[in-house]
């Protein structure tokens, strides 16, 4: 299941502040040392990094927005959904290091001499799957910042929007771009205002977030990035009730849930291995939920499932979700 990866590993972890280590004999660059906060961590830094080691995609794409493609030393493959506009080219410089989204195991990773390692979740910290850990990563000199704070399943419910806009700004602050991070975080919030009062006074869209199944059924509950997102963009999770991000509910609370359109999370792959596609996803659902209005109408909308994890990629989500859902706010 898609949200595993965020769930092992949780323990990995401490809650204990411990600095990233300095350069040696070496003085602050201007405007540092900076410290920044990070899943009950401080990480200090002297100068900015510029050995930089991306984990899942969405956190490629936050540094391509922010302008750091020049320190992006490695990164994990990316084939599940189309890439954000004008990404494409620069992910294909960069050094492919592990040939799934996964980081690489331990003693690749460990040799990549990384000063700086940004991921969007546990499962590549995994000691038991044969991964460095953040202590390890700690030691050799490659401090882990994690998106989001999702470092255990907790932390995923508790997950804000609004955690989005931290994490740019501490980016911007590590790299020493406070400014430019300002700048893309007003623009983000600009248009997500935009969307708010497009949608306002609108009547929710009931919707139904999946990831396929026939029962029990994959879905996504009232907590956590993807619920948020449905209600930014003006819809009515009809899972508010399940206190749960990703999660399974079964067939029959599906079929009386009545939704009037379906989120489906959308990728090609998982660890190398093929996916449902989302029409086939989509399908299940209808099936389930046969006298539904979503079923009735086959109205869906593929979501990149990169969307739902902490990043740059879900402000942007929000838009599209929006668009979906009241078509007619858009078109004056």
């Amino acid at each position: 299941m898609r949200r595993l990866l965020v769930l092992v590993a949780a323990l990995t972890l401490t809650a204990c502040s411990q600095p990233a280590p300095k350069a040696q004999e070496q003085p602050p660059a201007p405007g540092f040392p900076v410290t920044v906060e990070n899943c009950g961590r401080k990480l200090t830094f002297d100068r900015p990094p510029s050995k930089v080691v991306t984990g899942y995609h969405p956190s490629l794409e936050t540094l391509l927005a922010l302008g750091l493609g020049d320190r992006i030393a490695g990164r994990t493959y990316f084939g599940e959904s189309a890439f954000l506009p004008g990404q494409k080219e620069q992910y294909d410089k960069i050094p492919q290091i592990s040939s799934t989204i996964m980081l690489p195991q331990k003693e690749v990773m460990l040799s990549q001499g990384a000063d700086f390692v940004l991921d969007n979740a546990m499962a590549s910290f995994d000691a038991a799957g044969g991964y460095a850990t953040v202590e390890e990563l700690d030691a050799a000199g490659s401090p882990v910042y994690i998106l989001g704070g999702w470092c255990s399943p907790e932390e995923v419910l508790r997950f804000s929007i609004d955690d989005t806009f931290t994490d740019l700004r501490n980016l911007g602050k590590i790299f020493g771009v406070p400014d430019r991070a300002e700048k893309l975080a007003g623009e983000l919030q600009a248009r997500l205002a935009e969307v708010k009062q497009r949608v306002e006074g609108r009547t929710p869209v009931k919707v139904l977030a999946t990831d396929g199944g026939k029962g029990p059924v994959n879905a996504y509950g009232g907590a956590g990035v993807t619920n948020q997102m449905i209600t930014l963009a003006g819809g009515e999770n009809v899972l508010a009730g399940v206190k749960a991000d990703y999660t399974e509910v079964s067939a029959e609370r599906i079929s009386a849930a009545q939704p009037e359109a379906l989120l489906v999370s959308d990728y090609a792959t998982l660890r190398g291995a093929d996916m449902p596609t989302s029409p086939a996803k989509a399908e299940e659902a209808f099936a389930i939920a046969r006298n539904s209005p979503a079923a009735r109408d086959k109205r869906y909308l593929a979501l990149p499932v990169a969307a739902q994890h902490p990043g740059y990629r879900n402000l942007l989500a929000v838009a599209d979700i929006a668009r979906f859902l009241h078509p007619d706010a858009f078109d004056q």
